[in-house]
């Protein structure tokens, strides 16, 4: 038996290789508009790229944190549009003309956090701190499902929904059970939630 000559053209000689592109590189790239944290920002992006990448490479956001890069962790939590979503997930491509908030935008801007940021260093809710960012905007949103009347898994059958829900511990404890804390500062986080909806 002779030793065939190998040819490394894929599926053997003969069978045709696409060309690595016959598109210019301007067709995977679109204008995207995005307003960050009250200021409109105009970017153009690769089509493939997610919004935690923009927000922290392009506009130098660095609260939102890639944790698992999956959307289990939550570390990566804005609120977009005023709901809450991982930023890892979303295509930045696909928000044009949607506000963005992030933690950095939180605040009143001369200076002065927001409440829940306060209520944050007041009691003490973060350890390391890698989460809190997402743990603060997840919270933010999660306030605002309840006065709009959404309902959660832990949320009375009985009550309907569309009307302001009450949150308890239980209800905080649920509503932010896709935001993990690595470091367990879990009571703490609760007890700043309670402090700011009271």
């Amino acid at each position: 038996m002779g030793s065939q000559p190998h040819d490394a053209t894929p599926g053997g000689a003969g069978a045709s290789v696409p060309a690595e592109t016959t598109e210019s590189a301007e067709s995977h790239h679109s204008d995207v508009t995005l307003r960050v944290n009250g200021t409109s920002r105009t970017l153009t992006l690769d089509h493939r790229r997610a919004l935690l990448d923009v927000l922290r490479e392009d506009l130098d956001l660095t609260g939102a944190k890639k944790g698992c890069d999956h959307g289990q962790c939550g570390a990566c939590t804005v609120l977009v549009d005023g709901r809450r979503v991982n930023s890892c997930l979303l295509l930045a491509v696909s928000l044009d003309g949607r506000e963005v908030v992030t933690v950095e935008g939180l605040g009143d801007g001369d200076g002065e956090v927001h409440p829940l940021q306060q209520a944050f260093l007041d009691r003490d809710a973060f350890q390391c701190g890698y989460c809190t960012p997402g743990q603060i905007c997840s919270a933010l949103g999660a306030v605002d499902e309840a006065a709009m009347g959404h309902p959660s898994h832990v949320t009375d059958p009985g009550r309907p929904s569309g009307r302001p829900m009450p949150l308890d511990r239980d209800e905080i404890r649920e509503r932010l059970s896709g935001n993990l804390c690595r470091c367990g500062a879990y009571p703490h986080i609760v007890d700043a939630v309670e402090d700011v909806i009271r």
